[in-house]
């Protein structure tokens, strides 16, 4: 999970492949989000487009910011999301998270694991987001305000 401003890396999760894994960590980590009944955004692409998502977000206090997913079906998300400016910022913002995916499989030896089990690789996963996050803060503290 990255935050929309900087591109810094604010949770990480390693779970075993099912279907809805991805669904389910981003659930668990947005239950650890502090600070109570303030309202965030998630943006998300569309494989987190489902009612079931959807809806489990707006319980905890986070406005999901998911792409449509209608291709054949009804999306999930609605207007009360899309309308704002917000939403459409989201959306650019996403690929944020395919960024530092991308820099920790070139740089941080991470596109093919070297370790057995989800506590070893978890491990290494959430070590090479803070190398990355280091590393994104030195560039970003160089660049001129």
């Amino acid at each position: 999970m990255t935050e929309n401003r900087n591109g810094l890396v604010v949770n990480t999760r390693v779970t075993l492949a099912t279907g809805t894994a991805e669904r389910d960590a981003t659930i668990s980590m947005t239950e650890q989000i502090p600070g109570g009944t303030k309202r965030v955004t998630l943006g998300a692409d569309r494989g987190y487009d489902t009612h079931d998502f959807v809806e489990q977000m707006r319980e905890r206090c986070v406005s999901p910011h998911v792409a449509q997913n209608d291709n054949g079906r009804r999306s999930a998300i609605d207007r009360r999301a899309t309308k704002h400016s917000g939403y459409a910022v989201s959306q650019r913002k996403r690929k944020r998270v395919e960024e530092v995916f991308g820099g920790m499989k070139t740089v941080a030896l991470q596109r093919k694991t070297r370790f057995k089990g989800p506590d070893k690789v978890g491990w290494m996963f959430t070590f090479a987001a803070a190398a990355y996050n280091l590393v994104r803060m030195r560039n970003l503290m160089a660049q001129p305000a």
